[in-house]
């Protein structure tokens, strides 16, 4: 999974590559219409997708081959229907932006770029529910190939469309639909040709648009999980475009975000790995199997973040160096990478955390922490710090980090409470019984998070409020 995330982020990294040499206006623009599709599309169609993780993950610990079947052909009818209103924001985009403040000509060329971008929804729509699908059975090979051959057509695709037929950034977001859809059609031909399918897969059906109640039950709870942290990120992109030197300030923030998202790529497959592992062995009725799983993940996550503080340090005089060469960009990107880096030591156990959550069908408890964290205390002091102290992007970069840190102490402290036994049971209970009922934890996320670990919530607050208060003296 670390492979294909690697592989993956290559082609955001060379869509980048692409646009940053159009010139310091395009690398903007395409910043921007990146951190607003991330916003209002990947993030939403990633997050729902998980919601099929701990049904799937679990029926197949549990040999309830029918059941993940049924859960893909609903989690694909319902991404399919949610392209639809982010199609038409997408293709309306242009006045929001203006609206919001930003810059006309980088909004233009963000607009054109989500414009030729629409394609890529709907392969997203299928390709995540396959990857998932794929992984919760432990077949993990086929993906890193088929991402391997998408990326090696990735770059002389970018060449041809953005310098031979000179569509510019036309050209980056059509290529990046292509590659999607290479991707998508490599994973089709090895589900037809392996048989993996045939257990679980019956023909498509109209029941898929039945019983959307206990799938939405885990799928929407996710996704806010997912938007809230992702939007985080790409809201300081916004945030970017207010500041004085605005241009400089995206492209860097575009920069930045695209060396995060190669370290992110570790604690993703992490929490990937340990959320099909968990839900593996609580299906299969192991729930110490399913604890050790958990804590060897979170010491490789902490592991993992101490790499990344040393990267980020040692980078951050060469890495701006990749994507453009603009002065003021690379002593921006310089100055920002070692808040960046530091943000690791929260970011990669508070992933693996969520991980287990999502294996364990509790993602409302991870949608809570994530709240609370990045906008209970992260926006407050990113704000102060970023205007009204006027520390710029670097302060915003400090709001995260608060952010960061405080959910990653929440998550780790939720884990080390779990009953094991008790998800264990959960576990048997949502296999078993078809989807009939909603845990319940699903069904009240906030009072079963005190119930289940025994933590007061007035405690909880107050901890956090004398975290988000000490930070901002």
């Amino acid at each position: 999974m670390i492979i294909t995330g690697l592989l993956i982020y290559g082609k955001s990294a060379i869509s980048m590559l692409f646009m940053g040499k159009l010139g310091k206006e395009a690398l903007a623009g395409g910043s921007l219409s990146i951190g607003f599709a991330n916003i209002t599309g990947y993030s939403v169609i990633s997050g729902l997708a998980l919601g099929m993780e701990a049904i799937s993950s679990q029926a197949y610990g549990a040999k309830q081959w029918p059941l993940m079947g049924q859960t893909l052909q609903r989690t694909i009818a319902i991404l399919a229907s949610t392209c639809i209103p982010i199609s038409l924001l997408w293709l309306n985009v242009e006045p929001i932006l203006l609206f919001c403040g930003q810059d006309p000509e980088i909004s233009s060329i963000a607009s054109t770029y989500l414009a030729f971008s629409l394609p890529d929804l709907f392969f997203q729509s299928l390709i995540n529910p396959l990857k998932i699908y794929l992984r919760t059975q432990q077949v993990t090979l086929p993906l890193m190939l088929s991402a391997a051959i998408a990326l090696a057509l990735h770059a002389p695709i970018n060449y041809f469309l953005v310098y031979y037929l000179s569509l510019g950034v036309r050209g980056v977001a059509m290529a990046v639909a292509l590659t999607d859809m290479n991707l998508l059609a490599t994973l089709l031909l090895y589900l037809n040709f392996s048989g993996i399918y045939r257990k679980s897969w019956q023909a498509w059906s109209l029941k898929c648009f039945d019983e959307w109640k206990p799938i939405l039950g885990l799928a929407i709870p996710s996704c806010v999980s997912v938007c809230l942290e992702w939007w985080w990120y790409e809201l300081m992109v916004v945030s970017a475009g207010l500041l004085s030197n605005a241009a400089e300030a995206i492209a860097t923030m575009g920069i930045l975000i695209q060396a995060t998202s190669l370290i992110y790529i570790f604690p993703s497959a992490l929490s990937l790995a340990v959320s099909t592992r968990v839900g593996n062995e609580l299906g299969a009725n192991q729930p110490n199997k399913a604890k050790i799983s958990s804590q060897i993940a979170l010491s490789c996550a902490i592991f993992t973040s101490f790499v990344a503080v040393f990267f980020m340090t040692t980078m951050r005089n060469s890495w701006g160096k990749a994507f453009t060469a603009d002065m003021a960009i690379l002593s921006l990107t310089a100055t920002a990478m070692p808040v960046v880096g530091i943000c690791e030591l929260g970011n990669c156990p508070q992933t693996t955390g969520c991980g287990v959550l999502r294996g364990s069908a509790r993602p409302t408890l991870g949608a809570n922490i994530n709240l609370a964290s990045f906008y209970g205390v992260g926006l407050p002091i990113g704000i102060v710090m970023g205007f009204v102290m006027d520390l710029g992007l670097l302060g915003l970069w400090w709001g995260l980090l608060a952010a960061q840190v405080v959910c990653a102490i929440v998550m780790v402290f939720a884990l080390m409470r779990t009953d094991w036994v008790m998800q264990t049971n959960r576990a048997i209970e949502l296999t078993g019984t078809g989807l009939g009922r909603r845990s319940p934890e699903t069904k009240c996320g906030r009072i079963d998070f005190c119930r289940a670990h025994e933590i007061p919530i007035g405690i909880l607050l107050a901890g956090v409020s004398f975290f988000s208060c000490s930070l901002y003296v």
